[in-house]
């Protein structure tokens, strides 16, 4: 009786340091963190129009970007979605300060993909592929980005969620 309520504890312990280890923190840099910003900042309510058309210019490759102050992308949660079952259907819910936006099409498969290229990890359930992450922070510098040393882009975020 005792080893059966042992092994009960145990299995209930495994299973929640599992979950709360689901969360993890990651980081990216250089071309990868560029991507992530620019594909989040066309979206994202909390950019001014002159930091979207910044971190736009950047991330297609214009040198002569003349904002000089850092900008900082963030976002709450960003879900995308991929079904292997309906090939056509694609999406990502991005949230913003609890304020929610669904993309779908060749622009959430562009966030999707930018994700798998920052190292964030896909889970699958009943024909979907999902990559999500949740508190993203980047941090760009126009200054450092234009010297092209491969430096001036960084994002932080949790994946697992």
């Amino acid at each position: 009786m005792k080893s059966g309520r042992l092994a009960a504890i145990v299995v209930s312990l495994l299973t929640a340091g599992a979950s709360i280890a689901s969360a993890a923190p990651a980081t990216a840099s250089g071309p990868a963190a560029l991507a992530l910003a620019g594909v989040v900042a066309l979206y994202s309510p909390l950019l001014t129009a002159d930091e979207r058309e910044a971190i736009s210019a950047l991330f297609v490759g214009q040198s002569g970007v003349r904002y000089a102050r850092k900008i900082s992308v963030t976002a709450d949660k960003i879900v995308c979605r991929v079904s292997n079952v309906d090939i056509t259907a694609r999406s990502c819910e991005l949230t913003f300060k609890g304020a929610k936006q669904t993309i779908a099409g060749r622009r959430a498969s562009e966030i999707f993909a930018t994700e798998v290229m920052a190292g964030i990890p896909s889970d699958g359930a009943a024909g979907s592929v999902f990559e999500s992450l949740s508190m993203l922070s980047c941090t760009l510098d126009p200054v450092e980005i234009k010297q092209k040393t491969g430096g001036g882009a960084t994002c932080s975020f949790e994946t697992g969620n």
